[in-house]
Parts: C-alpha cells; structure tokens; sequence
C-alpha cells in the first residue's frame, strides 16, 4: 500500500505566530499562498529597478488619490497574505498600521515578472481574482508588456489585455489617473 503524502496549511493567524516565535523573520521573503509558506524568488537588478522606476513614476500621478505601497503584505483572506511587488490602496488616515489591506481596499496590485511571469499569470491572477481584487498587472520585463487583468466576474477577471511601451493603461477605480507603460518596465 502507497502512503498518501500530506500537507499541513497555516492560516494567516498562524502564519503571524511563527513571526512571533522567531520561526520566521520579518525580513524572510516568504509569502502565504492558499495556506502554504512559499519563498519567493530573489530580486535581480532587472526587477529591482523596475519597481524602483514604477514605485517613482507612480507617486506624482495618484498623489493622494491612493496610497502607494511597495513589497508589502495584504491579507486576502484567512489563507492567502502575498507580498505584492506594488499595490495602491484607497487612501485612509491611519495608513493601515492596525492592520494589512484587504481586497476591499485595494485599487490594483502590480507585480514585475522575469522568471516569475508564469506564475503571477496564472497562480497569483487567480487569487487575486478569487479574492476580489479588482484589478492586476503584470509587468512582462521579458516580453516588455503589461498585461492588465480586470472585470471580475464569478470570482474570475474576464479580461486581460496586453499593453506596450508608449501607451497608458487606466485603472479602474482611478479613472483620472493615466499610467504610462513605461514606467513599469526597467
């Protein structure tokens, strides 16, 4: 008889208690994706400045429209706590230091994509579309594109369209708010 492996899934409160306890440091590069701790991939210069570069570029166009945030957590649900690349978050006076952002208050999340451009484009567009995230982008630093995930229908994005250098892409809950392609990608 085969034996059956298994895997043990943390919530997000236990997640946080294995901070606490020092099994985990606040300075790990780990994530909590559907209730698994996974590692995330280390950073190259190629996506360090194109956060870098987006993180810049982004700030003067939503001013105080948004809140900006960069490589931080946001609580999606009981299981899933990523560490997207770039998020903005509707704007609240005590910055969120009670607690993570949730899906209610995230107006899009931006991940930059070199070695992780399948994953973000398949795992991590279906979390965010599960969780009601209502809009996602992925930086394509290989492709040098944008594809931009929205219309969330039965917990699913319905669209995705691919975007190029020298076009704008217009979040939806921030109409006025043009970005450039550019400024997303080293």
């Amino acid at each position: 008889m085969a034996a059956e492996n298994s895997r043990r899934l943390f919530n997000v409160h236990e997640y946080h208690r294995m901070v606490d306890a020092g099994i985990l440091s606040e300075d790990d590069r780990v994530e909590l994706i559907r209730g698994e701790i996974l590692i995330m991939s280390p950073v190259g210069p190629p996506h360090q400045g194109a956060i870098l570069r987006a993180s810049n570029g982004l700030f003067p166009i939503v001013g105080n429209r948004a809140i900006l945030g960069v490589r931080g957590a946001i609580r999606l649900d009981d299981w899933d706590e990523p560490q997207p690349d770039i998020f903005l978050l509707r704007p609240r006076a005590d910055f969120y230091t009670k607690a993570h952002p949730g899906p209610s208050e995230i107006f899009l999340i931006i991940e930059i994509a070199d070695s992780s451009l399948d994953y973000d484009r398949t795992v991590k567009a279906s979390l965010y579309g599960e969780t009601g995230v209502p809009e996602y982008w992925v930086a394509d630093i290989t492709n040098d594109c944008v594809w931009a995930y929205s219309d969330i229908q039965e917990r699913h994005y319905q669209t995705c369209l691919q975007f190029r250098r020298l076009e704008s892409i217009v979040p939806q809950l921030l109409p006025g708010c043009p970005i450039p392609v550019d400024i997303l990608l080293p």
